[in-house]
């Protein structure tokens, strides 16, 4: 599939945007595994929830796998040349995307529905 010029620059940007990403996702899986640091677990409005120890091994895991997909793609791009341009993007953008997902569905789980919210309040 043909989607126009490619745009050596904006690739290269792209590569160079994973490796701090990768480095912040596997920083918080230190911080969670190895530091026992619960404090960006699970974060809704930059709030960890009430147990977030409960929560933080889903976290480490999602961001672990993010993290080693991430480098793994860097490796295979910059250390062996081992996958084309399109292969090494698709996977890169659906790991983003999945990892941004699975924390996100995590967050909103880990806090649970707040029924009493501004102006919902159930008069008595």
């Amino acid at each position: 599939m043909n989607w126009g010029v490619s745009i050596p620059i904006l690739d290269w940007l792209f590569l160079l945007v994973l490796f701090p990403v990768a480095f912040f996702w596997l920083r918080r899986t230190w911080r969670i595994l190895v530091q026992r640091d619960f404090s960006e677990v699970a974060l809704k409005k930059g709030m960890p929830p009430p147990d977030a120890a409960r929560y933080a091994p889903y976290e480490m895991a999602i961001n672990l796998v993010g993290g080693i997909v991430l480098v793994g793609v860097l490796v295979a791009v910059l250390g062996f040349q081992a996958l084309a341009r399109e292969d090494w993007m698709a996977v890169a953008g659906v790991t983003l995307w999945m990892k941004i997902f699975a924390s996100f569905a995590l967050s909103r789980h880990a806090h649970g529905i707040d029924l009493k919210k501004k102006g919902r309040e159930k008069k008595a």
